[in-house]
């Protein structure tokens, strides 16, 4: 039984509505992040964003004190503006392609989240946690939403179509070729049918964000354990953005190797042949056209790869999944790549034009050898979910890629 709360979200005013959110910070160059703030010195970025001198001259706290101060700031201008009661948020975005999300943004279960009603499929770092909580802490705002997935239930479509209907305020904007849409739900009916309803979905699935909600829950946990921290119970959920998970877009998440681990052309070919079928391809371009087929590009030829059957291995979920085969039987024996994480000899592709680039890259001479995977399905991610497994570090690139600033919880 999944739990969701609503909340009075802080948000951008109307006069600031287009230009407040932004991406992933880390996705910006600094040219661009440059230009984005001198642009628009009223977005999100500029509320994260310190100058970097000032930024290396202070600890970590201090900080985000500042970033906790110049929040404050901006409902102090109205830049933001906090809504008068409890609403869940239906948020809408259309991607370029046409393809829509529509979703809820709610606060999820910090219990949940840690009794597995909310489900993960990837490994989180320590280290990446403890920062994240420790900036939740100070900054006591979370602008950047998990995403989180559920099986398609056609009720609980037809009840926020209705509440869409009932929304009390309307919003439109676009950026960088989307256009986004969102709608307060703060009727008392509206908001106890959506939380009656998911109450009735089993489980919730994280297919983005893992530590963002890791971190919250380790959050909870800290406050839990000093009882005059718990002014209200707000930190007991995080926000979540949550979609039906036939709207997910899985992209395929590709590798490239910057050197053959000291083998000659020859002798790689060799060895993978001892553990995969191999066949050369004709095509000038060749994806990976079905689940456990490995793409492969070395030296100028495309090659398709399949492990043989004798070492199959269809027991589990996670042996099945492509990310974890070429780890297993050609990343790590082979070309000694132990840890993906940290090893600086394997970069990532992704996207539709992916396997170009990783032509580009190799035939340039910059890579060794690039590999292609068939894109994980929704019911690979959930099997390896519930079977309380992980996958490999990159193993999906899902969308949508949530911006920050469009509804902030504050706590």
């Amino acid at each position: 039984m999944a739990e969701i709360a609503p909340f009075k979200a802080i948000r951008p005013s109307k006069e600031h509505l287009q230009n407040f959110s932004s991406r992933s910070y880390k996705s910006y160059s600094l040219n661009e992040l440059q230009y984005t703030l001198k642009k628009n010195p009223f977005s999100f970025l500029s509320i994260i964003h310190l100058k970097k001198n000032l930024n290396e001259s202070l600890k970590k706290s201090q900080r985000y004190q500042l970033v906790r101060n110049r929040f404050r700031e901006f409902i102090d201008k109205k830049v933001l503006i906090k809504d008068p009661s409890p609403a869940f948020y239906i948020y809408e975005t259309r991607q370029s392609d046409n393809h829509l999300f529509c979703g809820i943004i709610a606060g999820a279960s910090v219990e949940d989240y840690n009794n597995n009603t909310i489900k993960k499929h990837e490994a989180t770092i320590t280290k990446r946690e403890n920062t994240f909580k420790n900036y939740l802490k100070a900054v006591r705002f979370n602008a950047a939403p998990v995403l989180l997935t559920f099986a398609d239930n056609q009720t609980i479509n037809k009840v926020i179509q209705t509440a869409k209907n009932n929304a009390t305020e309307i919003d439109e904007w676009t950026t960088e070729n989307e256009t986004h849409k969102i709608w307060r739900v703060d009727k008392n009916y509206d908001i106890k049918k959506i939380a009656k309803y998911f109450e009735g979905i089993p489980n919730l699935y994280i297919a983005d964000g893992h530590h963002r909600s890791a971190s919250s829950a380790l959050l909870a946990k800290e406050i839990d354990s000093n009882p005059s921290n718990q002014t209200n119970k707000a930190y007991t959920y995080f926000l979540s953005y949550l979609i039906p998970e036939s709207q997910l877009k899985i992209y395929d998440y590709n590798r490239l190797i910057k050197n053959l681990n000291g083998l000659s052309i020859d002798q790689l070919l060799y060895k993978i042949k001892l553990v995969f079928e191999i066949k050369k391809k004709r095509a000038d371009i060749y994806y990976s056209t079905q689940k456990n087929e490995i793409s492969m590009y070395l030296s100028g030829e495309f090659y398709s790869l399949s492990l043989r059957k004798p070492i199959q291995n269809k027991e589990t979920a996670i042996n099945q999944l492509d990310t974890q085969i070429l780890q297993t039987h050609l990343l790590e024996p082979i070309l000694g790549i132990k840890n993906v994480r940290t090893d600086k000899r394997i970069s990532y592709v992704y996207g539709k034009d992916s396997m170009k680039e990783i032509k580009k890259a190799v035939d340039s001479g910059e890579q060794a050898v690039g590999f292609g995977l068939f894109p994980i399905q929704t019911n690979e991610l959930k099997a390896i979910a519930d079977s309380g497994a992980v996958m490999p570090p990159k193993s999906t690139y899902i969308s949508p890629k949530l911006r920050s600033g469009i509804t902030i919880y504050d706590f």
